[in-house]
């Protein structure tokens, strides 16, 4: 187990800045997930900590040692790729052990790690096949397994599940999360689904135009988001982002009209307020009212009811119920909160102050 530590790290190319100064500690055994949407910087931030990408500034470490101007082979790290990169006209042992053959590694102790990480990753009777005769998950199994017979300090994961379907999704992210347990290393992984990042992470970095907007535990991050982005891309579904207006002001509060509701905001200004679907509860008794809901869909699952629909200044609000509801498009559902568990967001997208009832 080792530790990262990113000063200050930029990338540019050519006259186009991509990462804006990263300053992150990542402490030895940690599991931390970087997370953000397509173009954010995860995978360019996770190459250039690879080795993969040179760093255009600022300075990077692993256990304590500069590692900028050192190659790949020599930052003792493994990465498991989305496209699990594996050597089609190899044989599983074959495509796990020759990293360990070319740097002259003695035959006894390849043939003991090989044999380890297979037993780990329980794919011991596929040792003999070929890629092509393997599926996705088992696929992304080897390329996990050829990671770890390397024992190196730091394992780097790019996307590994976004070639899965969904259930092996769910199976392969339950066996990183064990993997991780198992053997203690210090793991990177980047994702865009932030499903994968809140059950994972020990610690996840929210990314955004090459900078952190916020980072944490996942439910530090989903109970206290810094700011509106970070609050609308935790969460599924989605945080319900509710335009308010100021109709009067009390000393240093202000009372905020949401279609028609009162509420009260204690010292400060408010653009928006947050609430998250399960928080939402039918029934003006039951909190806070928010105002009254038009449905225009509805998604049955089983186990919660998704209802879609509008306020009647036309704000879209979605509710998550749990069990099975009979509700149907347009029906008028009265909204109540918790005002506890909603977020107050200024003009500038910043989480504010709090709300009183």
């Amino acid at each position: 187990m080792t530790s990262l530590t990113l000063t200050d790290i930029r990338k540019s190319y050519g006259t186009v800045d991509v990462i804006h100064g990263v300053d992150l500690r990542i402490e030895p055994g940690e599991l931390v997930v970087f997370v953000g949407p397509s173009g954010c910087g995860k995978s360019t931030l996770l190459r250039m900590i690879a080795g993969l990408e040179p760093i255009s500034g600022g300075e990077l470490r692993i256990g304590g040692q500069r590692m900028n101007e050192r190659p790949a082979s020599e930052r003792g790290i493994a990465m498991v790729f989305q496209s699990y990169a594996l050597y089609p006209h190899m044989s599983v042992r074959k495509n796990m052990s020759f990293g360990l053959e070319t740097a002259r590694m003695p035959r006894t102790e390849i043939d003991q790690r090989v044999q380890k990480a297979a037993e780990i990753l329980q794919i011991v009777p596929l040792l003999d096949r070929k890629p092509k005769q393997l599926s996705g998950g088992q696929r992304q199994r080897v390329a996990i397994g050829r990671a770890i017979v390397r024992d190196p300090q730091v394992f780097l994961f790019d996307e590994p599940l976004s070639n899965l379907d969904a259930e092996l999704r769910v199976q392969t992210r339950v066996e990183i999360a064990k993997l991780h347990a198992d053997i203690g290393a210090t793991m990177i992984y980047v994702t865009h689904d932030q499903v994968e990042a809140m059950t994972l992470a020990d610690r996840i970095v929210v990314l955004r135009g090459g900078r952190i907007e916020q980072a944490g535990t996942p439910l530090e991050i989903y109970n206290r988001p810094a700011n509106r982005f970070v609050a609308g891309f935790i969460g599924s579904p989605k945080m319900n982002f509710l335009e308010t207006s100021i109709s009067r002001r009390i000393g240093s509060d202000v009372a905020l009209d949401l279609a028609g509701t009162q509420l009260v905001l204690r010292n400060g200004d408010a653009a928006a307020l947050g609430v998250r679907p399960e928080h939402l509860k039918v029934g003006a008794d039951r909190g806070t009212s928010l105002g009254q809901m038009t449905v225009t869909h509805v998604e049955q699952l089983g186990g919660q009811t998704i209802v879609h629909g509008r306020f009647p200044d036309q704000q879209p609000i979605v509710a998550t119920l749990e069990g099975q509801n009979s509700v149907e498009a347009g029906d008028l559902l009265p909204l109540s909160a918790d005002l506890a568990q909603c977020h107050v967001f200024d003009a500038e997208g910043r989480r504010a102050a709090a709300l009183a009832a």
